[in-house]
C-alpha cells in the first residue's frame, strides 16, 4: 500500500531535467500577432467614422457579460442615443476581432470604449468617469448627449 502511494505521487511530479529546461527559456521568446490588416482596417474605420464605438460582449440591447452591461447602463443613464449615436461590435461573433481589438488598444479586457477616435477605457474607467462627472463633460463636448434643460431657468 505504501509503495502504491509513493509510486503514484512520484508519477505526478515532473522530472527535474524538465524544470531546468523550462527555466532556460527566455521569458519573452516571441509575441503572437492577432491583428490582421483587415481587422485593423475594420477597427480604424469604425473609430474614425463614428463618434462613439464600443467593442463589447453581446449587443447594446442584449449584453452578454456584466461589464458590457454596466457600460451600456452608464451610457443610457448619461442620455446617449443607443440606436443612433452608438456603433457597437459584438466581439463574441468574431474571434479575430476579439483578439485583435486587445492588441490594437494594448488593453487586455472587454468592453472597450472609443470616443471621437480616442480609446477611453473599459468598464472601470467608464464607471470612474461617470461618478466624477468627467464622462458627462466629454459626451457633451463631443455632441453625444444634449445638455439638460433647467426646469426653472432664472430670468
Amino acid at each position: 500500500m505504501n509503495f502504491l502511494r509513493s509510486a503514484s505521487s512520484l508519477a505526478l511530479r515532473p522530472s527535474s531535467h524538465i524544470l531546468t529546461r523550462r527555466a532556460a527559456l527566455p521569458a519573452t521568446s516571441f509575441a503572437v500577432r492577432h491583428l490582421s490588416d483587415s481587422t485593423k482596417k475594420t477597427i480604424e474605420d469604425a473609430i474614425t467614422q463614428n463618434k462613439l464605438v464600443v467593442f463589447m460582449k453581446g449587443t447594446p440591447h442584449a449584453p452578454q457579460c456584466g461589464f458590457s452591461r454596466a457600460v451600456m447602463q452608464i451610457l443610457t443613464v448619461q442620455g446617449v442615443d443607443m440606436d443612433g449615436a452608438l456603433k457597437s461590435f459584438n466581439i463574441l461573433a468574431d474571434e479575430e476581432l476579439r483578439s485583435g481589438i486587445k492588441e490594437y488598444s494594448s488593453w487586455p479586457t472587454i468592453p472597450q470604449v472609443y470616443i471621437n477616435g480616442e480609446f477611453v477605457g473599459g468598464c472601470d474607467i467608464m464607471l470612474n468617469m461617470h461618478q466624477s462627472g468627467e464622462l458627462e463633460k466629454l459626451l457633451l463636448k463631443e455632441g453625444l448627449i444634449e445638455p439638460e434643460v433647467e426646469e426653472n431657468p432664472r430670468a
